[in-house]
């Protein structure tokens, strides 16, 4: 295993993770999830709210789409009565893990102890009477990118993200079958986890009977919509000394955007941002990804699954469907368990910081019937992947 350094040279911590309640149309306000989420991560790090002097969030104010966020900053600053030395939200960044990141560079830099980040949704209540489009559309003028696809009916990202994904198939012969191990394996992981929304057995065959919705996408590659909120603390080593939880070490993580944040018009169409990301996560750290036990992938939609496995080094270029087939490499007794908590495709979609926190309970050796085999000492967390991507590198020293 590879020394400490990384761009934090070690200064960076996660010392204490929470969840919300997650369920599908809970009637729950996005602010009381993510302040029920944010209370058990600072009680998990054994501090108090007074303890908290930075706050980090992603998307940040202004988006239109309805349940897409589910407080910002300042409303969860006020509900807690925080003093904040620094804080920050964003949307422009690396995914939805990336004021996580910005968290760890204000600690390193002595800019803040503790930083409570978070993310929290509520999408499934907000589409309960209008359906999904009304969350995907937003309100008001189109975004340039939905002028250009809106008017063929192309308003969900499962239609943009086919594309590449047919791409890719053509070019390596990527099939369903081996696609569906991604989806398979998350439901198997799901059944293990009572916060799950899915859990009910799925093989392969019921996988391939659903329902299409854009060509390669069934039913099943897509995530579910849901209501909850995650929240991780992320503090200075030096401030964390006499914490109860053995912190989490930040070793690396991925912020490269080397071409345009965009799905659909790359150099090479059968990469996409994880790529970039994950170029940059290797770049700053000697470890390697032979020392990675577990991965915790986003799986907005499988294909996008496929695309970290091969991007992060898992495998060799081109031959992602090989690694997946039969799903028994990535299942939690796999050489490389993924997306131990049934992901977004089967948990629920979190948005992102779902997987950091599951990576937080694997490490911490807190995941019960679902926890992954053998002492588990480094994990690997990327979220996005399409237009924009991150990556983190966890290990427990």
């Amino acid at each position: 295993m590879g020394g400490r350094g990384g761009p934090f040279e070690g200064k960076a911590l996660v010392t204490g993770a929470g969840k919300s309640q997650v369920g599908r149309r809970l009637g729950r306000t996005g602010l009381d999830l993510t302040v029920e989420a944010s209370l058990r991560a600072i009680a998990d790090a054994g501090l108090s709210p007074d303890d908290i002097d930075g706050v980090a969030s992603y998307p940040g104010p202004g988006m239109p789409d309805p349940g897409f966020s589910g407080a910002s900053v300042h409303e969860l600053r006020n509900a807690l009565g925080l003093r904040s030395n620094w804080y920050v939200s964003s949307s422009e960044t690396a995914g939805q893990i990336g004021p996580v990141i910005e968290a760890c560079m204000a600690v390193a830099t002595g800019l803040a102890d503790h930083v409570l980040c978070f993310r929290s949704v509520w999408e499934s209540t907000a589409q309960a009477s209008k359906g999904r489009g009304s969350v995907l559309m937003g309100t008001g003028r189109a975004n340039p990118h939905h002028e250009f696809f809106g008017p063929y009916g192309a308003i969900s990202a499962a239609n943009w993200l086919a594309m590449p994904a047919q791409r890719y198939m053509h070019e390596f012969g990527l099939t369903r079958e081996q696609l569906g191990a991604i989806a398979v394996n998350a439901r198997k992981n799901a059944a293990l986890n009572p916060d799950a929304i899915y859990r009910d057995p799925m093989s392969l065959q019921d996988y391939l009977d659903a329902r299409m919705i854009s060509d390669p996408f069934c039913l099943y590659d897509c995530d579910v919509p849901c209501d909850g909120a995650t929240a991780v603390i992320i503090s200075r080593r030096d401030a964390a000394k006499g914490l109860p939880r053995q912190p989490l070490t930040v070793e690396s993580v991925g912020t490269g955007m080397f071409e345009r944040a965009t799905w659909d018009q790359r150099k090479d169409l059968t990469t996409m941002a994880a790529h970039d990301a994950s170029a940059t996560l290797w770049n700053r750290t000697d470890m390697t990804v032979g020392d990675v036990d577990f991965a915790q992938l986003y799986d907005g939609f499988s294909f996008l699954t496929v695309q970290w496995l091969e991007a992060l080094g898992f495998c060799e270029r081109g031959k992602v469907g090989q690694y997946i087939e039969g799903g028994e490499r990535i299942s939690l007794q796999g050489e490389l368990p993924v997306n131990s908590s049934g992901g977004q495709l089967s948990g629920g979609r979190l948005h992102g910081m779902g997987f950091l926190h599951e990576a937080c309970v694997q490490l911490w050796g807190e995941g019960g019937p679902r926890q992954v085999g053998g002492d588990a000492e480094v994990a690997v967390v990327a979220v996005g992947g399409g237009p924009v991507a991150g990556a983190m590198l966890l290990s427990t020293r």
